[in-house]
This record gives structure tokens, sequence and C-alpha cells, in this order.
């Protein structure tokens, strides 16, 4: 799973373009969506995406969204649980 966590760190960092954020300093318990990355509802659908193009999970819920994308922790495990693609 700490591989799943770190490979995700990476690509977030590049997708959601976080200039002054790196792998290291990038809590994986956090808040992702309205915590201190500034992450919004557009970014929001770039992860969307990603998720489904790298790991082929979709998410077309809301509910199921809000939940994931609450910390990378958890979208880790939803991927983990959910991908015959993800890391382990």
């Amino acid at each position: 799973m700490q591989q799943l966590i770190q490979e995700l760190k990476v690509k977030l960092i590049d997708i959601l373009n976080l200039q002054d954020v790196t792998p290291e300093k990038f809590d994986e318990n956090a808040q992702l969506v309205g915590g201190e990355l500034g992450i919004d509802s557009i970014d929001v659908l770039e992860m969307v995406v990603m998720v489904e193009k790298d790991y082929g999970i979709i998410i077309n819920n809301q509910e199921v969204g809000e939940k994931v994308f609450s910390s990378l922790v958890n979208l880790a495990r939803y991927i983990k649980e959910n991908s015959s693609r993800a890391s382990s």
C-alpha cells in the first residue's frame, strides 16, 4: 500500500500542478478537497479521470467520491480494494 501511496503522490502533484509540494511534504492523511492544497471541483474531475485511466476504476457517484477523495490514504485504499492494476 505504501508503494501505491507514493505513486499517487507523484501523480497528484503532476496532474494538479502542485508546484510547491514534493512527495516528501505531501501529507497522505491531510484533507485533499478543500484542504491546504487548494484542490477544487475541477481538480477532482482530473483526479477522477486519472483513477479511471490508470487504475480502471470509475467513480461516478458524488457520495463515493467525497469519501474516496477525503485523503490520499482513503484514495489509495479505495484503489487497492477495487483495482486489479494497483501496486501493493
